[in-house]
């Protein structure tokens, strides 16, 4: 099983920009801890960040046969990425939104998110452990989704 994960834009800061809402966990840290739980659960990751918006986009499509599900975190581009939500929209396969902190406790602007409607759910509010629970759930949801079109 191959699951994409997905960092957008400022996510390379993670530990230097603003710990009291973020944490000090860097992103290479949350990649280690993604990576070990992984090879726990006996699945492939293939982990990317950009800054751009394109090249999230071209990430997707590169892997529209390849993958299993997605786990993304949007980041900047949760309020205004239309191309990001519509290049979901077109995979085959379950993704979620993953958020360290809540949304919906932030401004009032970050409350709204573009991607949320098109991917399978979304966590937030956990810290690093939003990526984490994230994976859990969804190599849970491909393998169900896998065993349910088994032949009886």
């Amino acid at each position: 099983m191959k699951i994409l994960v997905l960092h957008g834009p400022n996510l390379n800061l993670f530990g230097r920009r603003e710990p009291h809402i973020y944490g000090t966990t860097t992103l290479a840290q949350i990649n280690e801890r993604l990576m070990a739980l992984a090879e726990e659960l006996d699945v492939t990751l293939e982990i990317h960040q950009s800054n751009h918006e394109g090249t999230l986009v071209d990430h997707f499509h590169a892997n529209i046969d390849a993958a299993d599900g997605a786990l993304l975190n949007p980041a900047g581009l949760t309020q205004h990425g239309v191309s990001l939500h519509d290049a979901i929209k077109a995979m085959p396969f379950p993704v979620l939104e993953i958020h360290m902190s809540n949304i919906g406790a932030r401004e009032s602007w970050r409350q709204y998110s573009i991607i949320s409607p098109a991917v399978k759910a979304t966590i937030q509010g956990l810290g690093w452990r939003s990526y984490t629970a994230g994976l859990r759930a969804l190599v849970e949801i491909v393998r169900e989704n896998k065993a349910a079109c088994l032949p009886a």
